[in-house]
């Protein structure tokens, strides 16, 4: 059987990552393509670049072009970019440090609190809460962006508040500077900044103003 050729037009491409997707002639699907699948070529593919591949189904049933090529370019040898190489790059010693110093700053007046609140009340459902919470949005995070890649269907933005609202705020933050994901949108960046002002506002209130009033709210909330 002759091997079946396809044509579309690029419409994404993330060189940094080194992946896109291409819109087929007909306009019935979005293809998956990575930089691997292109032949040895000198030109970087760009948004709109006309290309011919063939489809393949990976382990996972996930349909993606192969054997591509982009029109009108002549093959010649591709330098060779280490992707991984670059998402490390962006990992440096100095950053991880500036990224450890943020967390430390900004858990510092909610950890306190959650500490004294346990102390105080003896009850540690907000010093379990936080690390709990963190955990599950930064997995959600690193979910939705693996969607993202795939083009699957996304996890809310809805879920993702409310998760950092429950206390998974810092685990965000956290996603938000090591995996790149939701840190570039404004109106999703405006909504996360009000939670975690929300969260240090209660606990500078339980600390210095009135700690009455915030353990009356706990009461409330994990009695309901």
């Amino acid at each position: 059987m002759k091997p079946v050729w396809h044509k579309g037009k690029l419409t994404t491409w993330k060189d940094d990552k080194g992946f896109g997707f291409i819109r087929s002639s007909d306009g019935s699907q979005d293809v998956f393509l990575h930089i691997t699948a292109l032949k040895e070529t000198n030109h970087r593919p760009q948004v709109d670049d006309v290309i011919c591949y063939q489809l393949t189904v990976d382990k996972d049933g996930r349909i993606h072009a192969c054997n591509a090529s982009i029109e009108g370019v002549v093959s010649k040898p591709m330098p060779i970019i280490s992707y991984k190489a670059i998402e490390k790059e962006t990992l440096k010693p100095k950053a991880k440090s500036s990224l450890i110093l943020e967390v430390l700053l900004l858990s510092l007046l909610p950890g306190l609190g959650a500490m004294n609140f346990a102390l105080t009340t003896f009850n540690p459902i907000p010093l379990i809460l936080y690390p709990v919470m963190s955990f599950l949005t930064f997995t959600l995070y690193a979910d939705d962006k693996s969607r993202a890649k795939q083009g699957r269907w996304r996890v809310s933005e809805r879920t993702l508040h409310l998760c950092e609202f429950m206390g998974g705020w810092l685990g965000a933050f956290i996603a938000q500077r090591r995996l790149r994901h939701k840190s570039r949108k404004v109106s999703y960046q405006i909504v996360f900044w009000v939670i975690v002002a929300i969260h240090i506002i209660f606990w500078l209130n339980w600390l210095f103003f009135g700690k009455k009033l915030l353990s009356l709210f706990f009461g409330i909330v994990f009695r309901a």
